[in-house]
């Protein structure tokens, strides 16, 4: 790539790193947990329904087994969605990153190491998310669609072992703001005050 366009850019960039205010992927990445978890909450309390009906009936809620099963396919495409935009956003905003280099996280690794595995880890989920996506619509049109209980139990295994990856994934995440200050403005704001303490005068 051309150093000029290189500098170009780096100069339009703001104190966060990017050409925007607000970072795009952490917003993105809290949408798709969301609509992950709840679909595979919906889910869950579809398939346990019937240990659940009695409490319903208590406080009068008018609740029907199919529609946990609605909400959490309609919640799980949509994440799978939403997904494409907040891996892109994140490949994007990792180019764009400007890592503290001296440091290591809380688990021993290093800015570069974390970004990696957290770049690698996210091309890895969304690919995982398409595919039980994939596996609820083959459930919900073709498998079971006549039966009371519209998803699979190894189907709630896996996405309940799905929600632990994606906390470690997000942890990942969280480190390489928190720690090495990637697209963290105040950070960012702090490391080129003490670089330009350390520049001789003429320079800084």
């Amino acid at each position: 790539m051309n150093p000029e366009a290189i500098n170009l850019l780096q100069a339009e960039l703001g104190a966060n790193g990017l050409p925007y205010t607000i970072p795009i992927h952490p917003n993105l990445v809290h949408l798709t947990l969301g609509l992950f978890i709840i679909a595979i909450v919906f889910d869950t309390l579809g398939a346990m329904f019937g240990f659940q009906k009695p409490l319903f009936k208590i406080f009068a809620i008018p609740a029907i087994r199919s529609n946990f099963f609605d909400v959490g396919w309609y919640n799980l495409l949509a994440a799978s969605i939403i997904t494409v935009f907040t891996v892109a956003a994140g490949f994007y905003e990792m180019m764009l990153a400007n890592p503290i280099t001296d440091i290591k996280s809380a688990w021993g690794l290093d800015a570069m190491t974390t970004m990696l595995w957290h770049g690698v880890g996210g091309v890895f989920l969304f690919a995982f998310m398409v595919g039980m996506t994939i596996w609820r619509g083959f459930q919900r049109y073709i498998w079971r669609k006549e039966r009371t209980i519209q998803v699979q139990w190894s189907y709630l295994g896996v996405g309940i072992f799905m929600l632990f990856l994606l906390f470690l994934h997000g942890t990942l995440g969280a480190q390489i703001a928190a720690e090495f200050g990637v697209h963290n403005t105040a950070d960012q704001l702090l490391k080129i005050g003490q670089e330009a303490q350390l520049l001789p005068p003429s320079q800084s």
